[in-house]
C-alpha cells in the first residue's frame, strides 16, 4: 500500500489523481485552503482518506500537514506538488506584486511543501516527488513569461533534485502537461494582469482571448493524465521528465529543434569565448 500525499487536491490533475489512488485502496492525505472541498469531491473515502486545510504559501502550515499525514498513516510514500496558480499578461503589464504571488505559490510553495516532506522520505530511505510542471516548463509564449518563469524554475530545482536524492532512495520527476480539460483557465485558477497596455494587443492580447476561447476545450483528458502520473510512480526508475499529451510533446520537439539549430548556427562565436590553448 501506497500513502500520498497531494497539494491542490479539491480539484483538476489533484483530485483525479487522489481518487485513482483511493479507487486502488492506497492512503491519500489530500490537502486545499479549505479540506472541506476535498471531502466534497471525494465522498465516500473516509477510512483511506485524509483531508487537510493547507496554503502552500505557509510553511509552517506545510509542516503541520505532514506531522498529519504520518500520525495518520504513519509514512509518506509520493508527493504530489500539483498546487499552483496561472497568470497571463506581458512581462510589463505585470506588477511586482502580481509576479511574485504566482512564484510564491508555483515555486515557494512548492520548496515549503517538499522540505516538509523530505525528512520522511530520508528516515524510511525511499520516496517519489511529483512536481507538476507545464509544458511551460520548456518554453514561453507571448503573456505567459511570469508563470513559464515559476514553471521553468521548478524544471530546474526537479532536476537538482533527482541527483541529490537519488543516492538516497528517493526519486523526482517534472510532469509536463500541455493544456488539458481542467478548470486551469477559470479565473479561480488562472490570474490575469491588472494592467493591460494596448501595445500588447496583438501579444498578450491574444493570449487572454485563447484562454477564454479555450477554457473547457482543451484537447488533454484529465482522467488519463492522472492514469499515466500513477503508472509512471509505480515504475522502478522514474524518468526526470515526463510530457503529457501530443501537443505538448510536439512543442517540446520543436523547442529542442529550435536550440540545436541555434547552437549550430553560432557554434563558432560560442566557443571563442574561451581562453586560448597553447602548445
Amino acid at each position: 500500500m501506497t500513502t500520498w500525499f497531494i497539494t491542490g487536491a479539491s480539484r483538476g490533475f489533484g483530485v483525479e489523481i487522489a481518487r485513482q489512488a483511493l479507487d486502488r485502496s492506497d492512503d491519500v492525505v489530500a490537502t486545499a485552503r479549505d479540506p472541506k472541498t476535498v471531502e466534497k469531491a471525494l465522498p465516500g473515502y473516509a477510512d483511506r482518506l485524509l483531508a487537510v486545510a493547507l496554503d502552500v504559501d505557509d510553511e509552517a502550515a506545510a509542516r503541520r500537514a505532514v506531522d498529519a499525514a504520518v500520525d495518520r498513516f504513519g509514512t509518506i510514500d509520493v508527493l504530489v506538488n500539483n498546487a499552483g496558480r496561472g497568470l497571463v499578461g506581458a512581462i510589463e503589464e505585470t506588477s511586482d506584486a502580481e509576479a511574485r504571488a504566482v512564484f510564491d505559490t508555483n515555486l515557494f510553495g512548492l520548496l515549503a511543501v517538499t522540505r516538509a516532506v523530505l525528512p520522511v522520505m530520508r528516515r524510511q530511505r525511499s520516496g517519489r516527488i511529483v512536481n507538476m510542471s507545464s509544458i511551460g516548463g520548456i518554453r514561453s509564449w507571448p503573456g505567459w513569461g511570469l508563470y513559464a518563469a515559476t514553471k521553468f524554475a521548478v524544471e530546474a530545482v526537479t532536476e537538482a533534485m533527482s541527483q541529490e536524492l537519488a543516492p538516497l532512495g528517493i526519486q523526482a520527476i517534472a510532469v509536463e502537461p500541455g493544456p488539458f480539460r481542467t478548470d486551469f483557465l477559470d479565473s479561480t485558477s488562472l490570474h490575469r494582469t491588472e494592467q493591460v497596455i494596448d501595445d500588447y494587443a496583438a501579444s498578450s492580447g491574444r493570449m487572454r482571448s485563447w484562454s477564454d476561447e479555450t477554457n473547457h476545450a482543451q484537447e488533454g483528458d484529465p482522467v488519463k493524465a492522472a492514469t499515466a502520473i500513477l503508472t509512471i510512480v509505480d515504475t522502478p526508475q522514474m524518468p526526470v521528465r515526463l510530457a503529457l499529451g501530443a501537443s505538448c510533446v510536439t512543442d517540446i520537439e520543436a523547442k529542442l529543434r529550435e536550440v540545436a539549430a541555434d547552437l549550430d548556427k553560432w557554434r563558432e562565436l560560442s566557443v571563442s569565448t574561451d581562453f586560448a590553448t597553447t602548445g
